[in-house]
């Protein structure tokens, strides 16, 4: 996969409670792809990942601090799941902002399993239409945005692209989906 020489991406995180895969697979990939990805969780310390919301996963090390975040130094942003670190992110006042800052500039926002927990917070999903872990279609409805249940969703209504996908399985569809975007 190559294709995105030069672009940006910022992936945002809590330092404890990512789901191993959501963030290590598409930083993995969007790098072998030609990008440059900057991992900006909320303490520029260790991240803790989790395999199934319980399970010790790797250590990765955060790039920058999310309070050193700048959405206008980057192409687009990547929000890993994780039930708790979805949870916790969403109530950052940075990774809000800058979710809409994003959606302001008419940039690309990826977003898998629990991670639209995030954007429910921000107030951009009025209009959209996305996926997510199932347990998140009521929050998403409720956020104004429709809800389906299929692999990937790109959604490029409202000024700015959404891509979203369910849990881990998708990643498959997800992150080719994210380079197409930005390619």
């Amino acid at each position: 996969m190559a294709g995105i020489e030069g672009k940006k991406v910022l992936a945002i995180v809590t330092n404890y409670g990512i789901e191993q895969d959501e963030l290590v697979v598409p930083v993995e990939k969007l790098k072998e792809a030609g990008a440059e990805v900057t991992i900006a969780a909320v303490e520029k310390d260790t991240i803790k990942t989790l395999v199934g919301d319980k399970d010790p996963g790797k250590d990765v090390e955060a790039d920058i601090a999310l309070s050193d975040a700048d959405a206008s130094d980057y192409d687009a942003l990547l929000i890993a799941g994780g039930t708790i670190n979805a949870d916790t992110l969403r109530t950052e006042e940075k990774a809000t902002d800058l979710v809409k800052a994003f959606a302001g500039a008419g940039k690309t926002i990826a977003a898998i399993c629990h991670a639209p927990w995030v954007l429910v917070e921000a107030g951009v999903l009025q209009g959209k239409t996305l996926t997510s872990f199932a347990s998140v279609q009521t929050d998403v409805r409720n956020a104004g945005g429709s809800w389906v249940g299929e692999s990937v969703k790109v959604c490029p209504t409202e000024g700015w692209t959404l891509i979203t996908s369910r849990d881990p399985d998708d990643l498959g569809d997800f992150v080719p989906a994210i380079v197409d975007a930005l390619g």
